[in-house]
This record gives C-alpha cells, structure tokens and sequence, in this order.
C-alpha cells in the first residue's frame, strides 16, 4: 500500500502540478515581493530572462533597441529582468560610471564571453583593478603618442593598397580593407608584430569573427553551453553546417591555423592569438626581465613583468587577455573608421570641407604625412568627424551593468538595493534628442 501511494505520488500529473506551482509562486514572488517589483517595466521581463533571449536570439539582438522602446513607455528607469534595471537618463551616467568606490561588474553577461581569465571579463572589483594596472600604461595617451611612426607606417601601407586598386579599376571593399588596416595596427602595437592582413584578400568573411562573436556571446548569455560547445565543435562540421559565409570564414581559419608554413599574408589574427605563441612571447618576456629589460613592450611583457602573483601568470589566463584586448582593438576600431568613411564620402559638402582644412594644415606641417598628433589635434572640422563617428559607432552597442554590492544606490528619491546590476546603452545615450536634436545625422559641425 506505502509503494502505491508513493508511486501514485510521483505520477506524471502530480509532478506537473508541483512544477506549476513552483512557477506560479516564482511569478507572484518576482511580480510583487521581490525588492524591484516596485520598478516599472514589462511583468513578462519581471519573471524570466527569456523575455530578453526572445530578442538576443529570435530578434537576433534587438534587445537594446527594445529597452529604448520600454523606456518610452515606462520612464527612465525601468526593470528589464527578473534581477537587472536600466536607466536612460543622461544626468545619471557619471553616478553610475565613476571611478570611486567599489563596483562589479555584471557576472551573468560578463561570463557570456567564455573568457573567464580575461581582465575585461574580471567581474570582482578588486581582481579587475589588479589585473588591469599593468595594462593600462600601455594604453596611455602618452604612449600611443610615442607611437606615431608605427601608425603612420600602416596609415602610409593602407593608402598605397587603395591606390593600388584605383590604378587597375579593380572593385576594392573598403569595409573589409580597414578591418585589414586595423588588425596591422592592433597586432604590432599590442603584440609588437605584424602579419600584413593588407595583403590579403578583402572578402566578405574576412570582417565575420566580429558579427559571429556577438551572436555566440548572446547565445550563451542564456544558453550557458552553447559558447563552450561551439568552441569544441569540429570545423569540418560546422563548416557543413552553417551559411555560405561563415562556411567559408570556417574552412579559412581551418586552413591558415594548420600550417606554420603558410606565407605571413594568409595568417590571420586567431593564429597570432594561439597559445602557442603566447607561451613563445611569456618566454621571451622572461628573458627580458631576467636580462634587466623590463620594458613593457607588449601586453605579454607587461603582465609578466608585474607584480602579480603567479597563478595570474598562467598561461590560459594570459592568452585570454591577449586576445580579448587584441579583438576590442580590431573590431570596434575598423567600425568606427568604416562609418565615417561612409558618411564623409557620401556627402560632398563634409569631404570638401574636411579636405580644405587637412591642406591648411599640410601647409602648416610642410607634410600632411608626416604631422603630428598635436597638430592633427588642432583640427576642430576633423575633430568632429572623429567624435561624430564615436558617436553613432560606440565600441559596445549593448548595456554593460554595473553593481555596487555594498550600498544601495539611488536614482531621485528611489532606492535601488545594494548588488543590483543597474546599467545604461552608450549607443542610447548618443541618440538621444535631448542631447542631440538630430541624433542618427552626421554632423561633425
């Protein structure tokens, strides 16, 4: 009689139920008692996270175009998951983003990225401040200052390539071209190498790893396995697999990490990432200190020759941080410099203008090639193409969120309670009218 009660117990039925009730209750609990039910905000988003997938996956990452939607709706501050707030208000980004204090970040879409190691990925406050110290000189402006030649020399290599083009009549893409360009740059000014990617040819896969990496981290944002699993996937297989064009991406990158042997114009930035050629720049980093030359001449110089303790040494971890800062540096980059070539090159009253003020200052510097940045500086007209770039292409067009778990924050006169992930959309708060009257018009005047 006990084991027929017991079995009648775990029926199908009963276990629904239970699941039921346990989801009913979560949602009552999450709508009404949780410490943000008294934030506005749709009351699907309030009970799961799949209101959010449903726009990362299905939507194919319209989420924060939907959160602008929200706000409209409900006001600037909004709860946009069952744990997360988001504010759009342009007075608030310097309380949210300051210096002081101590502040998280977000673990859940941090870790997303599959680079735990990474100092970008480091969500501790304290771990991220230590790993970052040794990096951040190489990024000074003083230091990227001192590397101008490096700069012009690959400047004076992208010109020739597109002239090169323009003297056979042969189609060149641009596009593909400046992720080319800023790939050179990035590698050799973070890794004091070069693989000639300007010498490659600029197909449509060639700017693929950065559109696949956001769909993989959006993916793994709720999906937790999908990001590690496509990492151990067979190329062969996902090669049969996919598109055309990340089919073709995939047997590119199968073939030029293959072979040591292939000519440096068909490497591309993946196989400098290797791990193998992290071990190799560690041991010479070494042998540098070990010489009494601690310049710090790469990001794998720099962390060796620090002062972190040796399990932040390992080698996993520093290849995450070289090829997290080294990706950063490429994509958001050739971003930027493909937008404003689009929008200076379609508007003849900007290219006019731009040109009139980059020969007065070719005057100035006997040489247009060989000004300097304080000159370049100078410039208001080409300043505000720059900062228009910046503006309509930020580095991250999703929000980054930021917690501080020991104090409750305030926005007016509500509390939002200590360790709450609270974030803001860069891309947002350029487009916002209140700030721009124009806000998606180029406008460098």
């Amino acid at each position: 009689m006990a084991l027929d009660t017991i079995a009648s117990l775990l029926s199908w039925q009963n276990f629904a139920s239970a699941v039921a009730i346990y989801f009913a209750s979560l949602s009552i609990y999450r709508l009404f008692f949780h410490p943000l039910a008294k934030f506005p905000g749709p009351w699907l988003a309030a009970i799961t996270r799949y209101y959010e997938a449903y726009y990362d996956i299905v939507q194919d990452g319209q989420y924060t175009f939907k959160i602008a939607q929200l706000h409209r709706k409900y006001g600037p501050i909004i709860r946009i998951s069952p744990y997360e707030l988001h504010v759009m208000n342009p007075a608030y980004f310097e309380k949210l983003y300051r210096h002081d204090g101590r502040w998280d970040k977000y673990a859940w879409a941090y870790d997303a990225f599959s680079a735990k190691g990474a100092t970008v990925c480091t969500a501790d406050h304290y771990v991220h401040k230590a790993r970052r110290a040794p990096l951040s000189p190489l990024f000074s402006k003083a230091k990227v200052a001192g590397r101008q030649d490096l700069v012009r020399r690959h400047v004076e290599a992208f010109c020739d390539k597109i002239s090169e083009f323009a003297a056979t009549g042969k189609f060149m893409n641009l596009g593909t071209a400046t992720s080319a360009f800023t790939k050179n740059v990035a590698t050799e000014f973070i890794l004091d190498k070069s693989f000639n990617n300007l010498d490659q040819d600029f197909t449509a896969t060639f700017k693929r790893p950065g559109k696949d990496t956001g769909y993989i981290w959006r993916m793994t944002k709720h999906i937790r396995w999908f990001g590690p699993t496509m990492g151990k996937l067979p190329t062969n297989w996902l090669a049969k697999n996919v598109d055309t064009g990340a089919s073709r991406h995939l047997k590119y990158l199968k073939v030029s990490c293959s072979d040591r042997r292939l000519a440096p114009s068909l490497t591309p930035l993946v196989w400098q990432q290797s791990m193998e050629d992290t071990k190799d720049l560690m041991a010479a980093a070494a042998s540098s200190k070990a010489s009494g030359d601690e310049t710090a001449r790469t990001i794998v110089h720099a962390i060796v020759n620090s002062n972190l303790p040796p399990e932040e040494k390992e080698v996993s971890r520093v290849w995450f941080d070289v090829a997290t800062v080294a990706a950063a540096g490429v994509d958001t980059t050739a971003s930027v410099l493909r937008l404003i070539f689009y929008h200076v090159f379609s508007d003849p009253g900007i290219l006019k203008t731009l040109r009139a003020e980059l020969a007065s200052a070719s005057v100035k510097s006997s040489s247009l090639d060989t000004a300097e940045l304080r000159t370049l500086e100078q410039l208001p007209y080409l300043t505000g193409v720059l900062m228009e770039g910046l503006r309509l292409s930020p580095a991250i067009a999703s929000r980054m969120a930021r917690i501080a778990p020991d104090r409750d924050l305030y926005y007016g006169e509500r509390r939002i309670p200590a360790g709450t992930p609270v974030g803001m959309t860069t891309l947002l708060m350029h487009l916002n009218e209140s700030l721009y009257p124009e806000p998606k018009h180029f406008n460098p005047d």
